[in-house]
């Protein structure tokens, strides 16, 4: 089969030769029709992720069909030629609020998605959304379990509540938006671009503010009759302090990502004054998967695809993800 592969930092992902898996006992071979990127690909290229182990197949994300079953499969597993989605990661283990220490993402050191078989055990596969591709399909795993968790998991949003996502255009932020229109919730966004803006406002958002305004926070508390009761974010940095000023009296803040960096000069007395709660969020559990599928499929809920480019350019594909140029998941197809 083929797989595109990173043998080293720095250097261009290539399409190689290599063996297909065979299920082991209890494991499922998918063959994998699309694959989606996420910033994560890009930070092992670079060498900015931690506990690299390189050559390894990129990808955490994948939608296909079932077609093998190892030995001792469960009797409740997908049938062959099932369509499947991949739950993307290993071992998060038995504690809903955080991960085991042996918790991986799928994509590196095990391997990922960007081929055209995985092999995975049972526990890991479920159902694709009957009314999704496998282009937008595979376009939702990592993305939308990651939003899923930040906001209904860790800040509980509820209906009516008044919510602010901010760097809209990303594959978890534009889900993120989704899920809590859909919920109810009243939703705005920032970015640094007039066009994603717009195209956020399709998706159910109320409206949104360029961060790179000048007094951005009054201006958009004022549009949005008021400031947040839920803040999801994830670039923290300098500009998470404020973030302190946009939300309401015990509202949470939730962040998922790091991407400006640490956070310099926290004022303590904005967080206790305010009776704020913030709150770290990371990928998610097992069953935050089943929940956040179980929301795709009762909204019918579509993630949004930027751009589909073949197996064989995956290494364009990287690049345009690098760039920040998307709007919603950038997505390889096999075959």
């Amino acid at each position: 089969m083929q797989a595109l592969q990173l043998d080293a930092i720095h250097q261009p992902a290539a399409v190689r030769d290599v063996p297909t898996p065979t299920p082991g006992p209890g494991e499922i071979l998918v063959r994998l029709h699309a694959a989606a990127l996420n910033h994560r690909d890009v930070w092992i290229q670079k060498g900015q992720y931690g506990g690299i182990k390189l050559p390894c197949t990129l990808g955490a994300d994948g939608a296909g069909e079932v077609a093998a079953h190892g030995p001792s499969v469960p009797a409740d597993a997908p049938a062959l030629g099932a369509r499947v989605l991949i739950y993307p990661g290993l071992r998060w283990g038995h504690n809903p609020k955080a991960q085991a220490k042996d918790f991986v993402v799928l994509g590196m050191p095990d391997p990922g998605t960007f081929a055209d078989y995985i092999a995975l055990p049972a526990e890991y596969i479920r159902p694709l959304p009957g009314h999704l591709s496998y282009e937008q399909g595979a376009a939702l795993p990592l993305g939308g379990l990651t939003a899923y968790r930040a906001a209904f998991s860790r800040a509980q949003v509820q209906a009516g509540e008044r919510v602010l996502v901010t760097g809209v255009g990303g594959g978890v932020a534009l889900l993120a938006a989704q899920f809590c229109a859909a919920r109810g919730a009243e939703v705005w966004v920032t970015s640094s671009s007039d066009d994603k803006l717009a195209r956020a406002q399709v998706l159910g958002v109320k409206g949104g503010i360029k961060y790179t305004d000048d007094n951005w926070v009054k201006t958009l508390v004022q549009q949005a009759g008021g400031p947040f009761d839920v803040i999801i974010d994830s670039a923290a940095g300098p500009a998470f302090n404020a973030l302190l000023d946009a939300a309401a009296p015990g509202g949470r803040i939730v962040f998922y990502g790091g991407t400006l960096g640490a956070i310099p000069d926290l004022p303590p007395a904005k967080i206790f004054w305010k009776q704020l709660s913030v709150l770290g969020s990371t990928m998610g559990s097992p069953q935050d998967f089943d929940d956040m599928l179980a929301l795709v499929t009762e909204k019918q809920l579509v993630p949004v695809v930027d751009e589909v480019f073949p197996l064989a350019e995956g290494e364009a594909a990287l690049r345009r993800m690098d760039a920040g140029a998307q709007f919603g998941k950038i997505v390889l197809q096999m075959g």
